[in-house]
């Protein structure tokens, strides 16, 4: 019977039993992609093979004679109805010919894939990718060879780490070698309009290769999935071989500490991990469910922590960029693994988020009108808060002090979730300023903000200290001696300095919660280390403060409409500005409320032998304590247990993270080095001097005028120390990182998210190029570069 089971790809319909690769060729022609003759045997000839039916061959040759060329050369595929699928392409599994010429061996060549679609390698497949085995019924893909000039393959993603970038491999001749023969191809990397990699030689035309990236993206946007395709050229034509999806990138996890190193900066101990985490994630997942409705987010699996470090899932983070209806690419910008290119992603309004369009009007009006809102809160929580702050843990037994714990934390969700409003609507605010003051031709970054914004030294603790600098200086000669001699204790009973000493009480009162960290309560508090302060306010009596005078909206002569547009936007982004700092503080003094109830919880385990030392319980889990609570009978192993975290950590604790790590595993750690170190510029100008390297408020005093202040991330514990440093370099932050505002102030360069730069930078002279984000280190001092 003729015309039966050879079919051609470019006539008429396919039949449903041709398999996925033919119907993928199909797409391909259909949207008049060049795809060589190509014919498909479809599986019903396979089942009559099956059968051992002796007629089958004869039939196919009849078929055959009257579609093929005997003078020209055919590759022989598989077309099975279980390959190209998005989990197990089952590529390279079933056999392939190429150059196969004549009626009978084309016949012969079909024949031994089918022979093959059981082989010993395939039921090896089957058992290593724990694939069940199914019923294979495999169409044989019959396609006109090219004599090509250039072949290749090329992927619309990055294969192996599902980025957006185009990678196209290629060699001259038949693309056969690359596999058979095992040459190294040439390769290209294109991301968003730039050539990220290229090889460093070769004959290949790279306008050749431009076209292939172009046809591959728009190949993968009509198949609408990741494409993986062969091709070839012929001199004249680039013909498409094979189109299938790109196996493996689904639920792919991947995680990025890009965002983290400014939101949880540093190494993480177990115990603030357990109420950090899901604290945090807990008022996101909030805040996600106002735009998008009910979901399934679960907050614990937003971050994951790697070398005692936080990283983020960004494969959920993705899931939720697309519920919005974002592209999923916009994650790469997140990760910061790409920040150019003129065809980065951008937000385009999709189907998704048409559908969510009333809840996002209804959250926008709601966030429009909550400013007296924000207003309010800081207050009525503080007195919450004072709550806690003045309750006697002596009188509490174990329960009790877990009962307050869950009490503290519902009040903290509360205050984590205006603690992520806030700054977003302030970020929002400054976006609208930053383009009307454009227009007015001033530049944001040197704007003066703050400028007669007095509510801001509420919680300002540099504002204060500078106060008690002042009452310092007034002190005679006899009573500055004493007082540089002093400790806290002595310095409470010196005569003839009142009014600098119930300054110092207020300060410790209003201030002494700040740490080296907000974000981790295991750092001491300026309250547990006065003599911490009094030397602060000495250093601070030591300088002489000369900032830098911006422009503010008193000195921007705008028109009469555009003027009243600016004055409303400036007060809105002034008022938010405000907000951030005030919830920002008052977060700082909830979270670390924490610390005297779980300290007062290790005491008591020291006392029973459950820990060596009170800040022990800092290694251990929230759910551990519970358990020890619970079941006196569980510390026995816990000495180990916290042992071998203390190690770890210590073991991690000068290692350079990688900023991305893919699946659930960690990568080994990267070795850095080089002269020239790269980050982001964040306050300009040219700086050279020794560098520093601080990793707390206690360097302090270790801190000379003039130093490059070198930290791993910043916090407003920190800010004494920016008042002596010549230039600031740090390991994390962006352009509203506290070390970037701080140093702009200041009016010196800062350069921030430099990997590394703590380990490498230690003990060496160094220029900060505040324009360029490149910190050069020198081997020997040179002549010092002025600020510009």
């Amino acid at each position: 019977m003729t015309g039966e089971y050879i079919f051609s790809l470019n006539k008429g319909r396919l039949p449903e039993h041709a398999g996925g690769k033919a119907f993928h060729l199909r797409t391909l022609m259909d949207k008049a992609y060049a795809v060589p003759e190509t014919y498909v045997c479809t599986w019903q000839a396979y089942i009559r093979y099956l059968d051992s039916d002796p007629s089958l061959r004869e039939d196919l040759r009849s078929e055959l004679s009257e579609k093929i060329d005997p003078g020209k050369s055919y590759a022989v595929r598989s077309s099975a109805n279980i390959e190209d699928h998005v989990n197990h392409s089952f590529a390279g599994q079933f056999k392939s010919f190429l150059d196969v010429s004549g009626l009978e061996n084309v016949l012969d060549a079909i024949e031994e894939i089918w022979d093959n679609a059981r082989s010993p390698e395939v039921e090896l497949y089957f058992a290593t990718t724990q694939v069940s085995n199914p019923e294979i019924l495999m169409g044989i893909v019959i396609q006109e060879m090219v004599t090509p000039l250039v072949s290749g393959v090329s992927f619309s993603k990055n294969p192996i780490t599902g980025l957006d970038e185009v990678i196209v491999e290629a060699l001259q001749g038949n693309g056969a070698a690359l596999v058979q023969d095992g040459i190294t191809p040439h390769r290209w990397i294109y991301k968003w309009g730039e050539w990220i990699s290229l090889p460093g030689n070769g004959n290949i035309s790279q306008d050749l290769i431009a076209e292939v990236v172009e046809q591959t993206k728009n190949i993968a946007n009509t198949f609408g999935k990741p494409a993986d395709l062969e091709w070839a050229y012929d001199g004249d034509t680039i013909f498409w071989l094979q189109l299938r999806e790109i196996s493996s990138l689904e639920n792919l996890e991947y995680f990025s500490n890009k965002i983290a190193q400014d939101v949880l900066p540093g190494m993480i101990k177990p115990l603030i991990w357990s109420i950090n985490i899901p604290l945090v994630n807990e008022a996101w997942v909030r805040l996600f469910t106002q735009v998008i409705g009910p979901n399934h987010i679960d907050p614990l699996s937003l971050a994951k922590s790697f070398y005692y470090r936080a990283y983020f899932n960004m494969g959920v983070i993705g899931d939720i960029l697309e519920l919005v209806g974002m592209p999923r690419e916009t994650l790469e910008l997140l990760m910061g693994i790409e920040e150019s290119g003129p065809d980065k992603p951008r937000f385009r309004p999709s189907t998704k988020t048409f559908r969510l369009l009333p809840r996002i009007i209804v959250f926008a009006v709601q966030m429009l009108f909550k400013s007296a809102e924000i207003e309010k809160f800081p207050a009525g929580m503080k007195a919450k808060y004072l709550v806690f702050q003045e309750s006697r843990i002596d009188q509490l037994d174990d329960q009790a002090i877990l009962m307050h714990i869950d009490r503290l934390y519902a009040l903290n969700q509360e205050t984590a979730y205006y603690n992520i409003i806030t700054p977003l609507l302030m970020q929002t605010y400054n976006a609208i300023l930053k383009k009307q003051l454009a227009q007015e031709g001033v530049d944001f970054a040197s704007f003066d903000l703050a400028s007669g914004l007095d509510e801001l030294h509420e919680v300002d603790p540099n504002y204060h200290l500078e106060k008690l600098a002042d009452l310092y200086n007034q002190l005679n000669d006899n009573q500055k001696q004493q007082y540089d001699e002093a400790s806290y204790t002595e310095f409470i009973e010196m005569q003839g300095c009142e009014s600098l000493q119930e300054g110092v009480h207020q300060f410790i009162e209003d201030f002494g919660h700040l740490s080296d960290s907000g974000n981790d309560f295991s750092y001491m508090p300026w309250r547990e280390n006065p003599d911490l302060i009094l030397k602060m306010i000495k250093t601070n009596a030591e300088i002489v403060h000369d900032l830098q005078n911006k422009p503010g909206i008193q000195d921007i002569d705008a028109g009469f409409f555009s003027g009243i547009i600016l004055k409303i936007i400036h007060q809105k982004a002034r008022q938010y500005f405000l907000f951030r700092e005030k919830i920002g503080s008052l977060y700082t003094f909830g979270y670390g409320l924490f610390r005297k109830y779980f300290l007062a919880l290790g005491e008591r385990f020291k006392v029973r032998g459950v820990l060596e030392d009170e800040h022990d319980i800092f290694y251990m889990c929230v759910e551990e304590i519970r358990g020890i609570i619970s079941d006196s009978d569980q510390h026995a192993s816990f000495a180990g247990i916290i042992s071998q975290r203390k190690k770890e950590m210590e073991i991690f604790r000068n290692i350079i993270p990688p900023t991305i790590i893919y699946g659930d595993e960690p990568l080994p750690v990267e070795e850095v080095s080089g002269t020239i170190l790269e980050g982001t510029p964040t306050s300009r100008g040219y700086y050279q001097g020794p560098a520093k390297i601080v990793t707390g408020i206690d360097d302090f005093e270790r801190i000379q005028e003039g130093d490059v202040l070198v930290v791993p991330y910043s916090d407003v514990g920190w800010t004494p120390m920016y008042v002596k440093a010549g230039a600031v370099v740090a390991e994390s932050g962006g352009l509203l990182s506290h070390s970037s505002i701080v140093a702009r102030e200041y009016g010196i360069p800062a350069v921030v998210s430099v990997p590394g730069a703590c380990k490498l930078l230690s003990g060496k002279v160094i220029t900060v190029d505040g324009y360029r984000g490149k910190i050069t280190i020198h081997e020997s001092p040179s002549s010092k570069i002025e600020n510009h």
